[in-house]
């Protein structure tokens, strides 16, 4: 699909993504998130095209929409990243990020000769503030969250969001309910296959953007199917 820069309207964003971020009275910063790769072949291996990167040792990026797109923002925020802390010494502040990042999204649907970005992206971060959480759109408008969705199941996703006392859950617990989410919104009838890419930033991961552990990426699969399951019997 490729966009106008005189469009006014933003792309469809195909993948859904959601994200909490909260200080657990358990668990301490916890900042999960989950993506709804979906399968565009079944000859491609896993793991590969995928959808969240790492931009700094303290920040995970995760994107939705035009996954060259979303690749080009990622290496821009990784190249801000990287100036800020060549220059003051220190690990470059999300919010700093988040505005810098945004700043570049919006500097593509000023001209002519440019077009916006087909992709919009959900920064998660651990920095001398504690936690943060920032979803950038396509235009460029960047805001904090709590919790943030992103893609074609945004709304829904949202409203499931709302539901949860995060203040309340684990890390661990955390991981599970966006798993939950991601699967309750999947359409298998519409929507092809999918792989569910997982990352947090939190005491476990020592404060750092990673994977979830595998052991722990198959529990919440199970816990999620199961919930599924339940849900249709019903």
């Amino acid at each position: 699909m490729v966009v106008s820069s005189r469009s006014s309207m933003p792309p469809r964003l195909s993948t859904t993504i959601c994200s909490f971020n909260f200080t657990g009275n358990i668990a301490g910063p916890l900042n999960p998130s989950g993506v709804e790769k979906l399968i565009a072949s079944k000859m491609m291996l896993p793991g590969s095209n995928r959808r969240i990167h790492s931009v700094h040792r303290h920040a995970g990026m995760a994107v939705a929409g035009l996954a060259a797109d979303g690749r080009q923002i990622v290496a821009r925020a990784k190249s801000e990243a990287r100036s800020y802390e060549s220059v003051y010494g220190e690990a470059v502040p999300v919010k700093e990020l988040s505005e810098r990042v945004a700043s570049y999204v919006h500097l593509c649907t000023l001209y002519w000769w440019l077009r916006p970005f087909g992709c919009g992206v959900i920064l998660g971060g651990y920095d001398r503030d504690g936690p943060q959480l920032y979803m950038i759109e396509p235009s460029g408008i960047s805001y904090r969250y709590f919790g943030a969705a992103i893609g074609k199941g945004k709304q829904a996703a949202k409203t499931e969001i709302e539901k949860l006392k995060l203040s309340e859950m684990t890390c661990k617990e955390g991981v599970i309910e966006v798993a939950k989410i991601i699967y309750k919104l999947h359409d298998e009838a519409k929507d092809k296959a999918f792989e569910l890419e997982m990352s947090w930033i939190c005491e476990e991961s020592k404060r750092e953007h990673q994977k979830v552990p595998d052991d722990l990426l198959e529990e919440a699969k199970t816990a999620a199917k199961t919930a599924l399951e339940e849900m249709d019997a019903d």
